[in-house]
């Protein structure tokens, strides 16, 4: 039976080792159950552990120790802490390596032998097996016999020199490395590596049942915010709350109108109040369990309070599983222009679900499709070649080819973030037709269009001021045109004013020294800055875009 990764922590180790104190307190700080098997043993012969070596007999003891660590690794979310002979039975073994990470609390011989002469004074008589005339050797012997055994151990803790407090954040950390390391093959992991954060996004299919295991693999625990909108909230609110609570958070959630009206510094001043009438503490985490919007709106409030809370993104759209909820972008809206007050906060998780994308109405699942689109156009020549040879699968949202193309995108969203955290240089290629879309949004009260549809319309608006500044052939204009509109996206717009889209454009955060740095295209996959770009041949372009030319 090959191992898999349990979701057990088992404690081994010599005796005064530490296991009982370190294993309750690490319970404590994971919201886990703690299982002690001596105490269980006890509870199921009804006398003391020399009692039973003395009247029953070491194998009597060593059968009941096989029985009560098997109910114990039958359990989930257990803190175990084994007999320090448990692990040399083959059964108990095998067991242990089923049931989870195994840990071996280790110590010299001396330091053993130093806290068995503390024990004498202050909890009676001798272990069993160390109750000889040589105490000393009887350990070293003990030791070496027993060494290989505990070499099978995922971690080893050294604990002579250690305080109980470092035992358990060294048990805690090794729970981090192996949970990391043994995630489900049912996702595809992505990493984020930036100057400041390292973070997972998971993109699967059925994931949103395991995402408090998600959640306590990357180091998190105790209570949870969940902010989401009313419409994703009816349909997976109670899910993931219970799957939070399955693994010990306390979960509390604050639900919102859905769409860009609730993105404002007012609705965020309300989830501050409700924060403070929550208790909420800088241990807690903050869950964004939804689309773009509400991704934006539950960061920003994650990055200003208390000076930032661990936020969780469990984006339930394509906009914001490829590119919203990736890279640590926080914003809300102002009346004037779209994310102008934000900051830069990297999540710790990232758990996209593309199943959740089934439940999307047509018009947003389809709007999701311009992001992903763009990562071709402006990075990735292949991928585009992809997207153009399954558009009709992924428009079905057949799941293996919708979760390649997602993973793709994410995975050039991702690294872009981590080699330009803060849009100092290449990430701002990510903005590419966001300039114009930015613009058409705030002129239309972020009311009239999705996201995406805005970032379609202003993709053919970037194209064609790179083919007039002589960057890019018109075949592959029509080529983008093409794509976008087998998506079902659209490529113009009307009755809106050209000059307020204009001004909206002059406040975007891309503009340097009064000029625009517009994203243009050079070829697929060949993305460039200019801020040259001729302000006649702007206003040419917006005029044909929003005359539906």
């Amino acid at each position: 039976m090959g191992k898999r990764a349990g979701s057990n922590i088992i404690l081994t180790g010599f005796s005064t080792s530490g296991k009982s104190k370190v294993g309750r307190e690490v319970a404590r700080r994971l919201g886990w159950g703690f299982v002690d098997t001596d105490d269980e043993i006890v509870k199921l012969a009804g006398k003391s552990i020399p009692d039973i070596f003395a009247q029953d007999g070491e194998e009597h003891f060593r059968q009941l120790e096989r029985r009560v660590l098997l109910q114990a690794c039958q359990r989930e979310h257990r803190v175990i802490s084994s007999g320090g002979g448990a692990i040399v039975d083959s059964q108990n073994r095998e067991l242990m390596q089923q049931s989870g990470m195994i840990v071996c609390l280790e110590a010299t011989t001396e330091t053993i032998y130093q806290r068995l002469l503390q024990d004498i004074g202050t909890n009676g008589p001798l272990r069993p097996l160390l109750d000889t005339p040589d105490p000393l050797r009887r350990i070293e012997y003990l030791k070496e016999t027993r060494q290989p055994y505990y070499a099978v151990a995922d971690w080893t803790v050294h604990t002579d020199n250690l305080s109980l407090e470092e035992v358990c954040q060294e048990v805690v950390r090794g729970w981090h490395y192996f949970s990391r390391a043994h995630l489900s093959q049912k996702s595809d992991r992505i990493e984020v590596v930036t100057a400041t954060e390292h973070y997972p996004i998971l993109i699967g299919w059925d994931m949103l049942h395991n995402l408090g295991d998600r959640a306590n693999q990357a180091g998190l625990f105790g209570t949870a915010y969940l902010i989401s909108d009313e419409t994703v909230f009816f349909i997976y609110g109670t899910r993931v709350m219970k799957s939070l609570q399955n693994v010990g958070f306390a979960v509390h959630p604050f639900v919102v109108p859905p769409g860009e009206a609730s993105k404002t510094i007012d609705t965020a001043i309300r989830i501050y109040n409700w924060l403070v009438e929550q208790k909420a503490e800088r241990e807690d985490i903050i869950v964004a369990l939804g689309g773009g919007m509400v991704g934006d709106l539950a960061g920003f409030v994650a990055a200003t309070f208390l000076r930032g809370l661990s936020l969780v993104q469990v984006p339930t759209s394509l906009v914001a599983m490829v590119d919203a909820a990736i890279g640590g972008k926080t914003a809300v809206n102002h009346p004037q222009a779209k994310n102008l007050i934000g900051s830069f906060y990297q999540p710790r998780l990232v758990v996209a679900d593309v199943q959740t994308l089934t439940t999307l109405p047509h018009r947003e699942l389809v709007s999701g499709w311009a992001e992903v689109v763009k990562h071709g156009l402006i990075l990735d020549a292949e991928f585009f070649d992809f997207l153009e040879n399954n558009i009709e699968s992924l428009k079905m949202l057949e799941p293996e080819t919708a979760i390649e193309a997602i993973r793709r995108s994410a995975a050039i969203k991702a690294r872009v973030v981590s080699e330009d955290e803060k849009e100092k240089g290449k990430r701002t290629i990510l903005n590419y037709g966001h300039t114009i879309a930015h613009g058409l949004e705030a002129a239309t009260n972020y009311e009239r269009f999705l996201h995406g549809e805005t970032v379609a319309i202003g993709m053919m608006g970037a194209a064609k001021l790179s083919h007039q500044i002589g960057l890019l052939s018109w075949e592959i204009v029509e080529r983008q045109k093409a794509i976008l509109e087998r998506f079902g996206l659209p490529v113009t717009c009307s009755d809106i004013d050209s000059t307020a889209v204009l001004k909206a454009m002059e406040l975007d955060k891309k503009v340097r020294g009064k000029a625009i740095r517009w994203v243009l295209l050079e070829g697929i996959g060949k993305a460039i800055i200019r801020n040259d770009v001729p302000p006649e041949y702007v206003i040419e372009v917006l005029k044909a875009l929003v005359s539906g030319e």
